[in-house]
């Protein structure tokens, strides 16, 4: 179902309004029903994996709870008769079972996941080398349709059962709770990721209608609707004429449709996210945060701290930290201590267990070279920055920088947005030598265009890059707000009703008038693909 469709707008009103008829005690049906209907207009091919990965993970869980379970219980029933050896071997008997399941049922789902996802990229480098050692190749012609949203099921899927696995959650007995889990509407088509524990408070517990949550949840739709249909579907039509023609133009032409793209995800993502936290609002349900007024950040690490946070997070708690505190990681330090000095050794566990995350976030966000580059530049940056901090602060101190001042802030905050900039571009494109042939337009081409239609030959209306910065300013104002207040809470604490009424009546009106038309030509949301 198209988000931006008249559609889905009376699907969302069909779904409020029988959220709140019902007896509370079924609202989480309610939302199970929606959510399947939802998932079925998708394909309802599609149907059949996601009902795989809620079975397997909800097997599985059960299985690795009551084996846990179990193992307590012998071993509290049985202790005066078992001696220590004999409890270690028990546990290490039954520890074995969980983890052949846990084991299984990750190479199943994440084994779904890759065969949609990697088959065609993984025959193209088979191919290659057959045929460089002249040998015919495999059959690549054939195309499955991905699943909707199995990239953002999956990880959350196998990141609670992970936490079942590590005791850090409780195994949920009632299967239509984990289906639901698993295919929750607002967040399996771009996230975010969730914690079972976190969603599963907010999902299954009773909620009453409160006018206050309604008003919040639909002003941060409007505002959601207004980013993705008027800013973001806008900017497509530039940028996409930008990369397109990026060869034909200026280096400081191709720079400005690179900074556009920047502005063109953000609006683009959060946005998105905007749309479905506002609707989970309106039903008094709490989605994680995925964004934190990521361009406002100092370093490119704190950058992905504050953009697609939940994705950063299940890095971090499933890849990142078993990885970096894993015996033969920890090991490999200590010798590094040895041979070559204490602080390669301190950095070396993190560093392998970063460039892994760094490598499987290109990966995940597409199946090409360029996104394995870009992941590897991302990766590189942040694991140069922690190798070099300590001579960052010598030469901070050498050159008497005061960090605390306005500018030395703007510095950062100006350096980390070009490098992100940058380093964005790099897969999107199209291939690898595209992005890096854009690259060695901006600093190569130098010629300075001549007059305005030649900076910006992709504009088409004066008129629309009017409301288009304007409306960068908008979202600029309105980040610098929120580091101290939600702009909701500000917007009620500094205007009067009938301002705030005329705010997002301009709002609806650009939407309308704008953001329709620009719709029907950028396509749908640019997460949706990952």
């Amino acid at each position: 179902m198209d988000i931006l469709s008249f559609g889905f707008l009376m699907f969302t009103v069909l779904l409020i309004v029988l959220y709140y008829a019902f007896p509370k005690k079924y609202q989480w049906i309610i939302l199970l029903l929606f959510s399947m209907f939802f998932y079925c207009l998708g394909g309802i091919k599609s149907v059949l994996f996601i009902l795989i990965t809620a079975s397997s993970t909800y097997g599985a869980a059960r299985y690795i709870q009551q084996n846990n379970d179990h193992q307590k219980k012998y071993i509290k029933e049985h202790k005066s008769e078992l001696s220590k050896e004999e409890k270690n071997e028990f546990k290490a008997m039954e520890k074995k079972k969980r983890k052949r399941i846990l084991i299984l049922t990750l190479v199943l789902n994440f084994g779904i996941l890759c065969s949609f996802k990697y088959i065609h990229f993984a025959i193209d480098q088979i191919n290659t080398i057959a045929n460089v050692l002249g040998n015919s190749g495999i059959d690549n012609s054939f195309r499955w349709i991905i699943p909707l949203g199995i990239s953002f099921y999956t990880f959350q899927s196998m990141g609670y059962l992970l936490d079942v696995y590590w005791n850090k959650c409780t195994a949920e007995k009632n299967y239509l709770k984990v289906l639901l889990f698993t295919s929750f509407f607002p967040q399996i088509t771009q996230g975010p990721i969730s914690n079972f524990n976190q969603l599963s408070g907010e999902l299954f517990k009773e909620h009453s209608f409160d006018y206050h949550n309604y008003s919040w949840g639909a002003q941060r739709m409007i505002w959601g609707f207004f980013k993705k249909m008027v800013l973001a579907n806008m900017l497509s039509v530039f940028v996409q004429d930008v990369f397109a023609n990026y060869s034909q133009y200026s280096g400081i032409t191709t720079l400005i449709g690179a900074f556009m793209y920047s502005a063109q995800i953000y609006t683009d993502f959060s946005g998105y996210m905007d749309i479905m936290c506002g609707l989970c609002e309106i039903l008094g349900i709490r989605l994680t945060e995925n964004f934190e007024r990521p361009y406002f950040s100092k370093s490119i690490a704190e950058y992905w701290r504050r953009w697609h946070i939940s994705l950063g997070a299940w890095f971090k708690n499933y890849i990142y930290y078993p990885m970096a505190m894993a015996k033969w990681n920890q090991k490999l330090g200590r010798l590094a201590k040895e041979k070559l000095g204490k602080s390669f050794g301190n950095y070396l566990p993190a560093s392998v267990a970063l460039v892994v995350v760094w490598l499987a976030t290109g990966l995940w966000h597409g199946a090409s070279w360029a996104y394995i580059a870009w992941g590897g530049v991302n990766g590189l940056f942040i694991i140069f920055s922690m190798w070099m901090e300590h001579i960052y602060e010598k030469w901070k101190k050498v050159l008497r920088i005061n960090e605390s001042t306005w500018l030395w802030r703007a510095f950062q905050t100006i350096r980390t947005f070009i490098l992100v900039t940058f380093i964005k571009v790099l897969p999107e494109v199209g291939t690898l030598s595209d992005g890096f042939g854009l690259w060695k337009q901006v600093f190569t081409n130098h010629h300075i265009p001549a007059s305005y239609g030649e900076l910006l030959p992709f504009v088409t209306s004066d008129l629309e890059l009017l409301v288009i910065i304007l409306g960068l300013v908008l979202v600029f104002v309105t980040s610098l707000i929120q580091r101290k207040l939600p702009i909701r809470a500000w917007l009620e604490q500094k205007t009067s009703y009938p301002v705030r009424i005329l705010i997002y009546c301009i709002l609806f009106f650009l939407i309308m008038y704008y953001g329709v038309p620009a719709s029907g030509k950028a396509g749908g949301f640019m997460y949706a693909q990952f």
